[in-house]
């Protein structure tokens, strides 16, 4: 069962941090009487041109749009992702989504959105692709999850909240995705999610609906389909959920290809096709199509202006017809030729890395380390890829530090700080002798444990996007053990008989029963998913410069098959309803080993007074 104190602490943490805050763009009203003057000096070539994507690799961006320069409307560039901006150098790589849920600090999430929308408006990006509220996270092995924030509605949404208003005050559109329904990354172009009404309200829905609280630009539409429907031709959750019910006023675009039909997807709530054809520079539902489909009466004239008026809308919104600047790089070239717009965003990359750091387990006070005489470091997981952060195409392979997953939601890193460029120079400096084992090798590992006094183990559980696989995991994972025989690798250090302390570095839950069954393993570790300063984050820590504050945005089980939920090779009718993470195991009776919300503050300065609760008057 979830732990009631751990659970209350949290959430008090959480509700009592700075208050939200509103977009600060102007309003929607002023916003489409601008669009409304625009639009009536459009023909219908460039309406048109405005909705359909110019196609891929054919413009700077991962999508592009036809500009229209009599009304002053640039080319959109459409840039991922949810952590950062892909194809580009002179970025930030920030801590994933789940790791900035992690610190549980509304202040902290939204200078995150207020840093990645300065670096996209920098390079002249109109749209970032982010921030993620689906998939949610209902199954843990789920390959997206970490882009995300957290399977539970009220945290994502508040977390979606000040993300995009950060995003948004520094003049970028941000983007809600992935709507809805997209919980695995198994057939998820074929399959369909049917989720009854209730379930879709109070779990997956309830995010996006405080996405358009913040006055988010635009949503993008998923690849799966809803109640055997295709989410970007769904009227139901397109028009009837989230324009008519949720009243949101942006545009819907595509995620790239999701588009399945010319006619269909228009009257049911599509605003934009992304990238305007398939990847072979092939097939198009809109562009000359959707001109012909409204010349036959297949298609009202007035949705596509309603469309054209959505994206100018949102365009006016947030300023980009004034003193925006242009596209600045191009995704295809290695992503130079832009500025670097980094400025000082290091700084709270790594103060989400530092505070989203969870303590889980500290017994005999192991941690802060007390500068030990000697210290064995252990695992690949603490030293940067030797081919460099970036050798992998979208970070497709678990080698070296993990710091991010893989696919279209990652970045390039400008450096990255691994566990042991952090811990050297303190270790130097309090005369620690440093006993290094950086590889996977267990045999190794045994030896440098029992050459040290104390030995730190770094393991990992790595998941990404379905076009690309990694040691086996299409995307999702395979299960929910630690990579590369994690597990052997604790069990071969612990073997020497020294204080072994574990550090996770994971995407999400990782099975810790083996781990923690050994005497020898005194203090655990979870270091999240932190970015480009995650070692410097965990040093922070580990060597007692502040007190951890991280709390868990998931539950992490006894056993894999305790959650209740699980990749599904067909259509997924979500049986377990509202039951998922921290709800099932409430209402199962299971005890999870770490609940949701749970981390230790041993070494914090303080310590919790007993909390009273009074009941609501109705």
């Amino acid at each position: 069962m979830v732990n009631s104190y751990s659970l209350l602490l949290a959430i008090a943490a959480f509700g009592t941090a700075t208050p939200v805050r509103r977009q600060a763009a102007g309003d929607w009203d002023a916003a489409y009487a601008q669009a409304e003057a625009s639009l009536a000096q459009l023909n219908q070539d460039e309406k048109v041109g405005i909705v359909t994507g110019v196609g891929w690799q054919n413009g700077p961006c991962v999508g592009n749009t036809s500009p229209v320069p009599k009304i002053g409307y640039p080319s959109l560039c459409l840039q991922d992702g949810p952590l950062g901006i892909r194809f580009a150098q002179g970025v930030t790589a920030f801590p994933a989504g789940v790791h900035a849920a992690s610190t549980w600090d509304k202040s902290l999430i939204h200078e995150r959105g207020v840093a990645m929308g300065a670096e996209a408006k920098g390079l002249g990006i109109h749209v970032q692709l982010g921030p993620v509220a689906g998939p949610l996270g209902k199954i843990p092995q789920g390959g997206r999850n970490w882009e995300g924030f957290s399977p539970d509605p009220y945290l994502t949404g508040i977390a979606m909240h000040e993300t995009i208003t950060g995003m948004q005050s520094s003049g970028v559109q941000a983007c809600a995705k992935h709507y809805i329904g997209n919980e695995q990354e198994l057939n998820r172009n074929t399959m369909s999610s049917n989720i009854d009404d209730r379930t879709m309200h109070e779990l997956y829905l309830w995010p996006f609906a405080d996405a358009v609280k913040a006055n988010v630009a635009n949503f993008m539409c998923s690849y799966n389909k809803l109640d055997g429907v295709w989410a970007c031709e769904n009227d139901h959750i397109l028009n009837s959920l989230l324009k008519e019910e949720l009243e949101f006023r942006g545009y819907v675009l595509s995620d790239w290809n999701a588009q399945h039909s010319t006619v269909l997807s228009a009257n049911s709530g599509l605003d934009m096709t992304m990238p305007g054809d398939d990847f072979a520079g092939g097939s198009i539902y809109w562009g000359p199509n959707l001109t012909a489909a409204i010349a036959a009466g297949q298609v009202p004239q007035s949705r596509l202006d309603d469309m054209v008026k959505r994206i100018l809308a949102a365009w006016y919104l947030l300023g980009q017809d004034e003193g925006y600047p242009p596209t600045l790089f191009s995704s295809w070239n290695g992503g130079t030729g832009g500025p670097d717009v980094q400025a000082d965003h290091k700084n709270v990359a790594r103060a989400i890395a530092r505070d989203g750091t969870i303590l889980l387990k500290n017994d005999n006070a192991t941690l802060p380390l007390k500068a030990p005489a000697s210290l064995a470091i252990i695992g690949q997981d603490a030293i940067v890829n030797p081919a460099g952060p970036n050798a992998c195409a979208d970070r497709a392979c678990n080698t070296g530090h993990l710091a991010m997953g893989w696919g279209s939601g990652t970045t390039e890193f400008p450096y990255l700080i691994a566990p042991l460029d952090a811990i050297r120079p303190r270790a130097e400096a309090a005369g620690t002798t440093l006993t290094l084992s950086t590889t996977d090798d267990q045999a190794s590992a045994a030896s440098a444990a029992a050459a040290a006094e104390t030995a730190i183990v770094f393991i990992t559980a790595d998941s990404g996007e379905e076009y690309l696989t990694v040691e086996g995991n299409a995307g999702d994972r395979l299960n929910l053990d630690p990579w590369h025989d994690g597990n052997g690798l604790v069990r071969a250090a612990a073997s020497a008989g020294k204080p072994v302390i574990v550090v996770a570095h994971s995407v999400g839950p990782i099975i810790l029963e083996d781990i923690l069954s050994h005497d020898n393993v005194v203090a655990v570790v979870w270091g999240g998913i932190a970015g480009q300063e995650s070692g410097n984050g965990l040093a922070d820590v580990l060597y007692g410069d502040v007190s951890p504050s991280g709390k868990l945005p998931y539950t992490i089980a006894k056993a894999a098959g305790d959650y209740g939920t699980q990749l599904e090779p067909g259509d997924d009718n979500f049986e377990e309803g509202l039951y998922i993470d921290y709800r099932h195991f409430d209402k199962a009776g299971i005890e999870p080993r770490y609940e949701f919300g749970f981390g230790l503050c041993e070494f914090c300065p303080f310590s919790p007074s007993p909390l009273s609760l009074s009941p609501l008057e109705k």
